[in-house]
């Protein structure tokens, strides 16, 4: 069987592939800072926070970490409207993702804050700082450096993992691909040109949080 590509409907539907896009890098910018603030809180609780917190906190990254991210999103978008929350598919698929990323995100510098040498706590402790004291100003800098590497192949992969908030029809690049190929039955180049899209983001990215680690964190562009 010969195959003809046909790529003449780009030009028709390229507002809906903008918006595609929009709406992902919309959706990766909120869930990746909101994400990590959430993980850096968490990962504070497990090691250095309130011991009646713990529980809790561990419960919930045990909970995210172990069950699909879809039905995560399925959860909050058709489940909380039967206890009377109800979100729009923009708001369920941002919090969504916060809440995957702060969990995987907890762990991931929770490590780091386990692999902090014994005397950093003993500096914060020799400067009579409280416990968050040491935490913000002596801990955490060095135990992000220490996984920044990881923690953005993290946004990355949550950022991918975005592709399944169409099933809630959050406009992103996959709604825009099924969309057009619902109406050209080009499903091969519609896809083709998702999958570009994700790959060209997902390399931009990666880019992006090493220039940032490099910014922030001088030492990991010698890695």
């Amino acid at each position: 069987m010969h195959y003809i590509f046909d790529f003449g409907w780009i030009w028709d539907y390229g507002p809906v592939i903008l918006k595609g896009l929009f709406v992902t890098v919309e959706l990766t910018l909120v869930g990746a800072v909101a994400g990590v603030f959430l993980g850096i809180l968490c990962a504070w609780i497990r090691t250095l926070g309130p011991e009646m917190l713990r529980p809790p906190v561990a419960t919930y990254v045990e909970l995210i970490r172990n069950t699909p991210f879809m039905i995560q999103l399925f959860f909050i978008f058709f489940g909380l409207p039967s206890v009377g929350v109800q979100l729009s598919e923009l708001q369920a698929a941002n919090l969504a993702m916060i809440i995957n990323l702060g969990a995987y995100s907890c762990e991931i510098i929770r490590a780091g804050i386990e692999a902090t040498p014994k005397g950093q706590f003993e500096a914060g402790a020799a400067l009579a700082l409280r416990p968050l004291q040491t935490f913000r100003l002596v801990i955490l800098v060095p135990a992000l450096q220490r996984i920044w590497p990881a923690l953005s192949s993290q946004i990355v992969i949550v950022m991918l993992g975005s592709a399944v908030v169409s099933q809630i029809a959050a406009e992103d690049v996959t709604f825009a691909a099924n969309f057009i190929q619902s109406r050209t039955f080009r499903a091969f180049e519609a896809y083709m040109l998702s999958t570009a899209i994700y790959l060209l983001f997902a390399i931009a990215l990666r880019q992006l949080l090493n220039q940032v680690g490099r910014w922030i964190f001088p030492k990991v562009a010698a890695r």
